[in-house]
């Protein structure tokens, strides 16, 4: 069921119009339907098939990426969702048995999950196509209508979506509203069944905020300084390729890239070599400078060079081209910019431990981090530092790859976020587990109706 539809006004009167449309048809019962589901997402398959090219196109003109990054960072990983959730969407549909303690017998328990209603993603900026629609694909998969605002920072993916969507999904349960902050703020104001949103700590507070009126719940993917910890034991060659390659993905503005190394003082030198011998060889035939999205972005990584008191390893600036080198900063002091604030572009801080204890004291007296990457010969040491410090996800011996791993939650803690979502865990996100429990009308024991005897009361104390 499709028809051209024209992207929403920003107008709140229009937006709570749209809502109330949404509302309307989620309550006919069509979206819960298996068929429907899948139809959507198969729908949804085929603009990522048939319309790869413009989106690559769209991604390249907002953030200045490659045609190969364009697609890997924006094109596949949604494609893999959706091919996940089509594998799986009818096991997860399935009421779950539970069971009945022997007190309630006869009698049966399940949990069967329903579409929540009404949900708004909000999109970012920096992988505008994958985390708007991965999203989306949990929401449609739980059979929710769905309010797609897309990050207004990535102009022409917005439009782009606005334009797409509409031509291949069912226009009366899916609608794109563009606009900027104030927009997103007079959506969240009209009350959704569930708001989820993917973009920095602050912003994540005013989308918290601004939920709360409406009792809206949010589930908040959010980003924070992910270290990296290195043992003297680990390859070195391997280890300082997989940070580089990683940390290089969209100049750096991903929010699990790795945001700063703490490496044992034994091996920092050799690792500081290795890391910047990869990122040359991976950069060959790529322009030195990698671009950033906008001039704010810009100037705010710029500042963190010139406030900087380590060593500063590249860091060539480009104003013109708005774009800066792969930059390594050694030994910065704690208190700088670069190590308080999550950086979000291809500045990669290293600093040294020598006890582990310590390394391990620093990371968690600060707010929880998105990531944790741990490289390591020794699984043991790599085990405990896992457990150890808190993180809304970990990798041992690489870097994000998590977040590539439909099976396992993405999600943060505390000032990382809260909530979680892809593969099954986004169905769960979007659904509500309601409990059913189901008792015959035969036995009916009269002894549990008052008024109680003594006797009784005993019984019942057993019983209960």
């Amino acid at each position: 069921m499709t028809a051209q539809l024209t992207p929403t006004s920003t107008e709140p009167s229009e937006a709570a119009a749209t809502l109330t449309r949404l509302r309307n048809y989620f309550a006919t019962g069509v979206t819960r339907d298996a068929s429907w589901r899948i139809g959507q997402l198969e729908a949804l398959k085929r603009l990522l098939v048939e319309r790869e090219r413009e989106i690559v196109e769209a991604v390249k003109a907002d953030l200045g990426r490659n045609d190969f990054d364009a697609w890997f960072g924006d094109v596949a990983p949604p494609t893999g969702d959706v091919e996940y959730a089509l594998k799986h969407l009818k096991s997860w549909m399935k009421p779950q048995r539970r069971k009945v303690p022997l007190v309630q017998m006869p009698g049966t328990a399940r949990i069967q999950y329903e579409p929540l209603g009404v949900v708004l993603v909000i999109g970012p900026w920096n992988y505008p196509v994958n985390l708007s629609l991965g999203p989306l694909v949990a929401a449609l998969a739980a059979g929710n209508c769905a309010v797609l605002k897309p990050s207004e920072v990535a102009p022409k993916t917005s439009a782009l979506m606005a334009e797409l969507l509409p031509a291949y999904l069912d226009n009366d349960a899916v609608a794109v509203v563009e606009g900027d902050g104030v927009v997103t703020q007079e959506l969240l104001a009209q009350g959704f069944d569930l708001a989820f949103f993917t973009g920095g700590t602050e912003i994540g507070r005013k989308i918290m905020a601004g939920a709360a009126n409406t009792l809206t719940p949010v589930i908040l993917e959010l980003g924070g300084k992910s270290p990296v910890f290195v043992t003297p034991d680990a390859d070195l060659d391997v280890t300082a390729r997989r940070i580089a390659w990683v940390k290089l993905l969209n100049s750096g503005q991903t929010c699990i890239a790795p945001d700063y190394l703490i490496v044992h003082e034994s091996v920092k030198d050799e690792l500081v070599a290795k890391i910047r011998s990869s990122l040359t060889e991976m950069s060959a035939g790529e322009p030195a400078g990698r671009p950033i999205v906008n001039e704010r972005q810009f100037d705010r990584l710029c500042g963190y060079l010139a406030a900087t008191n380590g060593s500063v390893v590249g860091g060539e600036i480009d104003a013109a081209a708005r774009s800066i080198t792969p930059t390594i900063l050694v030994d910065p002091d704690l208190d700088e910019p670069s190590m308080t604030e999550e950086i979000f572009g291809p500045i990669l801080p290293v600093i040294t431990y020598t006890d582990l204890d310590e390394a391990i004291r620093l990371v968690n007296s600060r707010p929880k981090p998105l990531g944790l990457y741990v490289f390591s010969g020794n699984r043991r040491v790599a085990d405990r530092i896992v457990e150890q410090i808190p993180a809304g996800g970990a990798v041992i011996n690489h870097c994000a790859i998590h977040y590539l791993l439909p099976s396992l939650p993405f999600g943060g803690v505390g000032a990382s976020g809260m909530g979680s979502y892809h593969g099954e865990w986004g169905f769960y996100a979007f659904s509500h587990r309601k409990s059913v429990a189901v008792k015959s009308f035969k036995p009916d024991l009269r002894m549990v109706y008052p008024p109680y005897s003594e006797r009784t009361q005993k019984l019942l104390r057993r019983m209960f």
